[in-house]
Order: structure tokens, then sequence, then C-alpha cells
């Protein structure tokens, strides 16, 4: 699965008890096989299910248990080999655990039976199991599609079964449906015959798949609606790209093309074909995530999977690039090899996270993505896992339904990051050749953390499991403090665990973690240094210019002496440091001044000493960092939020005028970016000669001149309008997003609009966030924007308190959506009042399916009281000093 792009930043959350033993299903019976008929009713929104179950019975046994959801099973009986052993005397189920259980009259022998169940379900409205998904036709009638989503726990939703991924079975899927429908599953159709159906009294047609190889419920897929396709064969078997009739299905090009040439560099680089016999890609109006890697019918959200280059920028052809490369990655990553059990869901997401990168910069170097890393993966993982709410890489999940709540940078970003720190110590291609043992060896089966480990050290030789269990069966990382002895000639280094809030207890500090120092100096780069205790000393012939962690390719932060920082600050200048070094050491620097490691003003002076760099991954940095001083100043004097903005500026606006914001096709791909960051950031912080053109272009724009903006600045332009104008600019924002048909165009909008700050403004974006005409997947988006400014933040708390009942009841079968409303209505808070109210809010209300993103809200929230007691003063005199207040 891929998580939704940046508009959600989830801060960890509470581990659970590993000492207590998972939640499964009883094995008595084991599933070798499952053949499922369903037909849905578009009108009453449900759908029948016929369902045949063969398994093993592992011992005489008088109970079937099974797992089920918003499921009525009206009849179940059971077969041993001829004969009917009974029809069940009892059907119970229990609602905590979602199990169903099957009391026999007689028991079932040991050997091979079959169960058939027939039953009802709801295609319901939640994003989650067989659901139904909506959007408008050309015409302006509602379309409906029947669509699947069943990661993590809800293939229950849409047949009784044993729904934990160690249960790998076969599947042969069928669907029921009105002749003019296209229906798809993981397979290719096996044959279509005509039926009359009971459910409607009509004639429709049956679509029998053919049968899946072994594989997990989550991966299961189905889908029925109007749909259209474009094709290629540039690949060994056909690959499509679906959408609902009301899209450009040309918009699908892009990524059709490129999942020709990924699946042929995945077959190459993991030495194993990709087994099924097609690739379907389907565009879904309603999607709860970014994408999910169903095998053989990979699902997305609209504008994860359709480009359409004349209205989306750089960035967004990025993301869509990066996400198709993740899904694609996952059919041999966690489709054809699947983790044994949820904590192992780091494996599937953290390694098709990396591949990703690693095939993104395959086909595009020019798009220079491993400087990216640094300050997306890298930044996005430091950042959650500083908190002290997070968790492990490999946590302990006790029940199904605590999964949902692991979707997070840890999984992803953090997991992606260790296995690139062990493909940087291994090398390459000998980490390469490790994943192609793993795949090979457990190709159809389930594996742990372990097996991989052990595929790396007999490709490698290395003790690999001793080094990485450390990294990902705890909590944290450390932060590595340099000191200098020039007459030795050496540096003394010592790790303590990090912490954003700066009070890491003693008993949260035992872990000693072997960190790869990587020391640049002028002879180029030291892998070969571990620091493997708490402090040690390690030889540098020349202490003129060195700087750990080379590249950023490890998981810690560095914090040096004020004057060695200097130093470094002189040495980029010199060009002594790389892209990812600059970028890295900016990023450090920031956190920990947030940890009180650093003091703020040193940072401030180090960024403002950056005036020379030309890199488009530093200055996002830059701007990055000091957007999180703002961030945490929200509340405090107008003097001083006026005088960092007026920072900003002045860091910015010369290069935007130089750089410019018009776009030619002469532009590169990082280019284009750059000249839009820089446009956004002066504009925002109050450049006069941007927010003009702003407003002019603006004007032209929705005065029907589509090319007056072009895509890369759409959203600094509508920001801009929204910040400096009124209501006519809110208005026509919002008309804007109602009549437009593209995703992304829509997103620009919906993720702008809480830009305005007029308090009946506000209102009417809060009015509208529940008003139905924002699709529940979207939410988060227009609340989003209200976090920029002070007064938004306060709103969007009041809101979430007095609407908590329609917010929590709507969201209520899609938990990783509940917990992000739930982040981004409390993170932006910075007073210990504050943290309190929310404290308070949520005392009495049952919080388990996002304790997680609340206790890592909290904690962000906590990290800016104490930063905030720390280093107000000394921000306000460095504003102040530099002649930034007005």
């Amino acid at each position: 699965m891929c998580k939704l792009a940046g508009d959600i930043d989830h801060t960890g959350g509470a581990t659970p008890d590993p000492t207590q033993g998972r939640e499964l299903l009883p094995t008595n019976v084991i599933p070798r096989h499952y053949d499922v008929t369903l037909e849905p009713n578009f009108e009453k929104f449900t759908f029948e299910g016929k369902l045949l179950i063969d398994f093993d019975v592992q011992e005489d046994s008088k109970s079937i248990s099974l797992h089920s959801l918003q499921i009525d099973i009206h009849s179940a009986n059971i077969k041993s080999g001829d004969n009917v052993i009974s029809s069940s005397s009892a059907i119970t189920y229990d609602e905590s655990k979602q199990v169903t259980s099957i009391e026999l009259k007689d028991a079932i022998p040991k050997g091979k039976a079959q169960l058939e169940i027939k039953y009802s379900g709801l295609l319901n409205d939640q994003m989650a199991g067989f659901y139904r998904s909506t959007y408008k036709k050309p015409d302006g009638s509602e379309g409906i599609l029947a669509t699947t989503q069943m990661e993590a726990n809800d293939c229950r939703r849409a047949f009784p079964c044993f729904d934990e991924p160690m249960h790998k079975a076969k599947f042969t899927i069928t669907l029921i449906a009105d002749k003019h429908l296209t229906c798809l599953s993981n397979m290719d159709v096996a044959s279509e015959s005509e039926v009359h159906s009971e459910m409607s009294g009509s004639t429709k047609k049956a679509v029998k798949f053919n049968t899946t190889p072994l594989m997990s419920t989550y991966l299961v897929a189905f889908i029925i609606g109007e749909l259209n396709y474009i094709e290629t064969k540039k690949f060994r078997v056909p690959i499509r790209v679906y959408a609902p009739a009301s899209s450009d299905i040309e918009h699908g090009r892009f990524s059709l093309e490129l999942a020709a040439r990924t699946l042929e560099y995945y077959e190459k680089i993991f030495g194993a074909e990709f087994p099924l016999p097609k690739m379907d890609m389907v565009a879904i109006p309603d999607f709860a995530a970014g994408a999910m890697e169903n095998w053989g019918l990979i699902t997305y959200r609209v504008v994860d999977l359709m480009l359409d280059e004349k209205a989306s920028g750089a960035a967004m052809k990025e993301r869509v690039a990066e996400v198709v490369q993740h899904e694609l990655a996952h059919q041999w990553f966690g489709n054809l090899v699947t983790m044994d059990w949820w904590e192992g869901l780091w494996l599937n997401e953290g390694f098709a996270t990396l591949m990703s990168w690693l095939s993104c910069n395959y086909f595009y170097p020019e798009w220079k993505v491993w400087e990216n890393y640094v300050t997306d993966n890298l930044q996005s993982a430091l950042g959650l896992d500083s908190l002290r709410s997070s968790h492990p890489i490999e946590v302990p999940v006790k029940r199904a339904s605590e999964v949902d709540q692991i979707f997070d940078a840890i999984s992803y970003s953090k997991g992606s990051c260790v296995l690139r720190m062990i493909s940087t110590y291994l090398g390459e291609e000998t980490f390469l050749e490790g994943v192609r043992r793993y795949i090979k060896k457990h190709a159809y089966g389930n594996t742990q953390t372990d097996d991989l480990w052990a595929a790396l050290e007999d490709a490698s030789g290395k003790p690999v499991r001793e080094i990485m269990s450390i990294w990902t069966k705890n909590v944290g990382f450390p932060v590595v403090q340099v000191t200098e002895d020039e007459k030795a000639s050496s540096i003394r280094v010592k790790q303590n665990r990090f912490l954003r809030t700066g009070d890491t207890k003693p008993e949260e500090d035992q872990v000693i973690y072997p960190v790869f120092l990587g020391l640049r100096t002028k002879d180029g780069v030291d892998d070969s240094l571990t620091l493997t205790k708490r402090e040690d000393v390690f030889k540098v012939k020349n202490l003129d210019f060195f700087k750990l962690n080379a590249n950023h390719t490890s998981i810690y932060r560095t914090s040096y002496t004020p004057e060695r920082l200097t130093k470094l600050g002189q040495s980029a200048k010199e060009g002594l440091l790389t892209v990812e070094d600059r970028a890295g050491m900016i990023a450090d620097a920031g956190a920990l001044a947030v940890s009180g490691y650093q003091k703020t003003s040193g940072v401030l002076n180090l960024l403002k000493g950056f005036d020379t760099e030309e890199s488009f991954v530093v200055w996002s940095e830059i701007i990055a960092r000091v957007a999180t001083v703002q961030s945490a100043w929200v509340f405090e004097d107008a003097a001083v939020k006026d005088g960092l903005e007026a920072f900003v500026k002045d860091l910015v606006s010369e290069r935007a005028h130089k750089l410019g914001w018009t776009f030619s096709d002469k532009d590169g791909h990082v280019e284009q970016q750059f000249k839009a960051m820089l446009f956004g950031a002066a504009g925002m912080a109050g450049d006069q000669k941007i927010i003009d053109a702003s407003k002019e272009m603006f004007k032209k724009y929705m005065d029907g001149d589509r090319s007056a903006i072009h895509p890369n600045i759409r959203g600094s332009v509508f920001s801009m309008a929204l910040k400096y104008g009124g209501k006519e600019q809110y208005d026509a924002v919002l008309d804007f997003f109602r009549k437009s048909s593209n995703s992304d165009e829509r997103n620009t909008a919906l993720r702008c609009i809480g830009r305005a700050k007029d308090p009946a403004l506000i209102k009417q974006t809060l009015d509208f966030v529940l008003s139905g005409e924002v699709k529940s997947q979207d939410l988060y988006l227009p609340a989003s924007g209200l976090r920029s400014h002070a007064e938004g933040i306060e709103a969007l708390f009041s809101w979430l308190t007095e609407k908590w009942p329609e917010i929590s009841t709507r969201l209520s079968g899609n938990s990783p959506i509940l917990g992000s409303m739930v982040t981004i209505c409390t993170s932006s808070f910075a007073k210990p009042e504050q943290l309190q109210k929310v404290e308070e809010f949520f005392k009495d209300i049952d919080t388990k399916n996002f304790a997680q993103p609340l206790a890592q809200s909290k904690d962000a929230i906590r990290s800016k009281i104490a930063w905030l007691e720390r280093d107000r003063d000394d921000v306000a005199k460095w504003v102040k000093e530099n002649g930034y207040s007005s």
C-alpha cells in the first residue's frame, strides 16, 4: 500500500505489550482454496455471496472459526468426502474479535473437507472491504462502481475467511453483473456465461476468473463498473490502465508505459519473473490510501495514477512515478513473499519504498531522487521516531485491528532507511543478491524479518542479523555528539537516544546502536568506522575538514560544536560537501535546536550563511527548517512572527526573482520544482512583486485563461490569492473546485482553501468539509490548509470537539483517515493550556482506533512547549538584532 502524499504528518504510538500473544484463529482447520461468487446490488448497496472453502482438517473438530464483519450468514454446510457431515447446529459471533464460529453436531474427521456458506453483505461507503465508489458521469449523473480494499483486515467484509497473512490459499472468483459492466479480479478471465439473477430477476453475465497462485486474503481484489482502458504489450504479459468512463483514459498513458519498463527492470534485479498472466492498474474515485498492491490488480487514488501533463506540475509527475513503482515492487516483496504477521509490515512497505526510489533513479537519473531521499524519507522517519510515542520498526501487534495505526513513517520511511543503510554497508549488488536469494527461497510462502537477514548474511558473509536486529526491534535512534582533540588529531563520539522533547530519561537510553559513522574527509569517505559502544575515540588525519554520516545514509543525528558547525558551513561554500551532506546537516541542526542541543539562533545563523547555495534540495530543507520554527512560534507575538516571515523573504526573494516564474520545455525537472518552490516561499512571505504577479495570474485564470497559471505554481498562486485576498477570491477557488473534473486541480483547491483567515471564511471552510461535497478520502485536505495560521488552528480544534460524533461516525470504518483528522486538528497547538484542552476532550472517548496518532500529536505539542520555553527569548533577540522586527 502506498501512503498518502505528504499532507498528513503523523507525529507515533503507544507500543503494545510484546509479551502478550497474538490474537489468532484456531488452526484446527487450514484453508487451501476459496471459490467465491459475488453479485452486488447497486440500488440497495448490498451484495449476495456464495462461498466454498476447501480446507485440511488437522484434527477431529466440532467447530470452525473464521473472520467476518458486517456479513449475514444464511446457511453453512460441511462436506467431508461425499458426505454432508452435518448442517451447523449453531453459528455464534464474537463482535470484538470479528470471528464467526460454526459449531457442529458431529466432529469432522481429520483429512479434507469443504465448507459451503451462503451469505449477504453491505456494499459500504467506508472504502474498506467490498465497497462502492461514486463519480460524476459526463452527463452529470452519478456513476457507481464496486471495488475492494482488503488490507489490512477487511477481506472479512467481502466474504468469511481466515483473514491472516500466513493463511495463504488459492482463490477462484466469479462476479455476476449487468452485461455492460467491466469485471476485473487478480487473474485473467477463464470464462463468461449468461445466468439468471435471482436478486434482480434479469439475465446477467457471470465472469469466472482463473484460479490465483497461493496468496494472502489481504491481496484479493475484484471490481465491477463502467470502465475504459488502454493497454500496452511492451512487457511479457499485457498491462492495462483502467479508469471510470468519466476520466480521460489517455491520462493513464504515463503510468502504463512506466509500468511496462518497471516490471521488466524488477524481473531482472529480483531474479524472478512476474508470475501472473496480466497486470491491471485501476483509478478508483474513492480510495483511502494512495494505492494498493493487490496481486495483478493494483488500485489507485485517481490522482496517483492518472497524470494530465498539461494540468500537473513536475512534483506530481514524480509522485505518480514513485507510487506506481512502489506498488509494482510489492508484486514480489509482499505478494510473492509475504510477512507471516503484521509486525513484519515494514518488510513490505520499507522494501517497496526503497525500490521505488531505486527504480525512479534508474529511469530518471536527471530527477536526482537520492538527493531528495535525505529531505523526504530520512527526515520523515527521524521526525516521527524522535517522539516518545513512536514504535519499533518490528512493532508487536497483538490483534489485526492494531495494524492500521502502523502504516506510518516508521514502517515506510524508517523501514526503507534501514534497508538503504544495510545496502550501503554491504554494497548494492551484494544487497540485491541477498534479496534474490530471499525471493527464490520463500516464493509463495511467508517470512519473518530474520529470513531476510539470513539471506543477506548468506550473500555477504557479514553479521547482518546481529547489526540490524538492534535497529528493527528498538524504538528511536541516537544523536551522536562530537568533540575534537586537536593535539591527538582525533574525535570523541558519544551516542544517546534522541527525543524531540529533549527530556530523555536514563531508562529510555539503554540501547547501544551499531552506528555506521561514514566519516568524510578530504581523502574521501571511510565507511568502515562503526560506533558499537556508548562512546569511542577515532583518529582523523586532518581536523581541518571532516564530517560524519557522509550522504546521510545512516539513521542518526550529529551534534557538532558551534565552531565546527560554522566551519562546515564554510566547507559547504567551498564545495567539499555533497548535496545530501548539506541538506542533512541543515536538517540535523534544525532538529537539534528543537530538542535543546543547540540554540535556535545558531541554526538561523547557519541558514543565513547559505546565501550562495544552488541546490533545490538544500533550499527545500532550508525553507522547511524555518517553517518548523514558524509553526512552533505561531501563537507568539506578532513582531517575532512577522520577523521570521521577513527573514524568509530576505532568504529567498532575490533568488526567486533571478530564477523567475515562467516555465519552458527547456527547464529540467528539478529546475521546474526549484522555481516553483522559491516563487511560493517568497510570495507567502510577503514579496510584493510576486504577490502582484500572482493576483494578476489568478484573475486571468479565473476569467477563463487556463494558460495564465503554470501547473507548477497553481497551488502557490491560489494560496496567495486566499492569504492576501477576501471573499471574492475564496468564492472563485470554491467555484473552480466545483467545476473542474481533474483530480489534481480539485485537490489544489481543497489544499488551499483553508489559507483564508477571515473568521467567516474559516467557518465556511469547516462547514464545507462535512457538507457532502468533499469525499471522505479528501476530508483532510481543506482541514490541513487551516493549520497555516493561528486562527485556523484554534478553529479546527473547536470544530473537532463540536462535530466529533459526526466525524467519528463518518470515518468509523476507516481508522487511518480518522487518525489523520485527529492529528490535523490537534498537533499544531504549541501552548500548555492547548495541550490540556486536547487531553480533557479525549479523556472520556474510546481512542483505541487512533491511540497512536493522538499520542504522537500530544508529544509533538509537548516538544513545541519545551522548545518555546527554552528559546522564546533567544529567537526574539535574534529577530531584533538581525533587523527583521518591524
